[in-house]
């Protein structure tokens, strides 16, 4: 299959930089969806993989184009996975991280279990039609702290910790985070697949 174009069912320049680099080897060029003016589509799944393809078929219809779409989410052992598909928008539509952060650790005030863990589902379809999508996902496991550590990252980074690591995700140099998070487990597994896809 010969595909020269992908279209990220995203605005974040952030992540159609990463995928760019990454798909640079198979002289495929990455844009955002936001170049063609896509608006977001209403994420009505009710699971990490639902919404993922919902955005990459939304992104296909819209674009014409091959599309990739991941949906990501905290998943929290004692909260029954929430905040899970919610995740950033666990405090309410418009919330912060800060807030988000905040509601979680009220949540967990007194409980002692602290087992959490990122999902990543990442998507890709070839077309609109696409029967067969290709889904991948990854899986980041910790625990979440009593308070905040760390400035780098965002969304749950500075709460979730690595025991394997010794520090919050918002501890971490990005590179080394780059290399052992949900999305780049699900990434790997997903460049894989569309490798020998195109070969």
């Amino acid at each position: 299959m010969n595909i020269d174009k992908i279209v990220l069912a995203t605005g974040n320049s952030g992540k159609v930089k990463e995928f760019s680099e990454l798909f640079a080897s198979q002289k495929i060029t990455v844009v955002a969806q936001s170049e063609y003016a896509v608006e977001s589509v209403p994420e009505t799944g009710t699971t990490f993989v639902e919404n993922a393809i919902i955005k990459a078929r939304h992104a296909a219809v819209q674009t014409g184009l091959p599309a990739i779409a991941d949906d990501s989410g905290l998943v929290v052992e004692a909260l029954n996975g929430a905040p899970g598909i919610y995740s950033s928008r666990f405090a309410g539509c418009n919330a912060t991280d800060s807030e988000n952060i905040f509601k979680l650790l009220e949540a967990l005030k007194n409980q002692p279990n602290r087992a959490a863990h990122f999902h990543c589902c990442l998507v890709f379809i070839r077309h609109a039609d696409d029967p067969i999508p290709i889904i991948c996902e990854g899986q980041w496991y910790g625990e979440i702290t009593v308070s905040e550590y760390g400035d780098g990252g965002f969304g749950y980074d500075p709460v979730f910790f690595d025991k394997s690591i010794g520090s919050t995700a918002a501890q971490m140099q990005k590179q080394h985070k780059n290399k052992v998070s949900h999305r780049a487990i699900a990434l790997k597994s997903l460049l894989t697949q569309m490798r020998a896809m195109l070969d």
